[in-house]
């Protein structure tokens, strides 16, 4: 009996196993190309969202491999234009791992983009992320700086929840992945 195979769907499966290949020995997870933020453990979602040296390098080396543009160890011997492509979807990416794990602690009720997976977002970046930051996460009521986040304009709610950030970091150190 003869198959049929979807070449499209082989094509991506083997760019997302390309570029998660550091991520899986890192993290020790299983990364597909539908992994999605919320598929991920808090650990090693608490590491990328430092937004440090380490932590950096692994969401360059995702984008830049779904990007084709390399590793991410040849971040410096970008294009201009290509450096400023992988740090656009790199912040784009750090403020979603940032509201997951504020999701995860209660904070959040829900965010824009949740249900997209990491290679959707980066591979369709150029139609997505101007949607989606255009869109404010939803705080949950009783959560601390909620009254206010529920008492000021839509232009204001942004502000707020970014204010959460450092406190976010803080609450997260007790729960990076040791390094390996």
């Amino acid at each position: 009996m003869t198959q049929v195979i979807n070449l499209e769907k082989g094509r991506t499966q083997l760019l997302a196993k390309k570029a998660f290949r550091n991520w899986k020995s890192r993290f020790k997870e299983d990364f597909t190309s539908k992994t999605c933020l919320g598929q991920i453990s808090l650990g090693t979602l608490s590491f990328l969202a430092q937004g440090k040296d380490k932590s950096t390098f692994y969401l360059y080396d995702l984008i830049m491999g779904l990007n084709h543009l390399g590793s991410g160890f040849e971040f410096n011997e970008l294009s201009p234009g290509n450096k400023m492509r992988v740090i656009d979807q790199y912040l784009f990416l750090l403020d979603r791992i940032r509201y997951e794990c504020m999701k995860r602690l209660g904070w959040l009720k829900s965010y824009p983009g949740e249900e997209i997976s990491l290679l959707e977002m980066i591979t369709r970046f150029d139609t997505l992320a101007p949607n989606l930051q255009g869109q404010i996460p939803m705080m949950n009521p009783g959560v601390a700086s909620s009254e206010e986040f529920f008492s000021v304009s839509t232009y204001e709610k942004e502000g707020i929840v970014r204010k959460l950030i450092p406190r976010l970091l803080k609450e997260l150190e007790h729960v990076i992945q040791d390094p390996v």
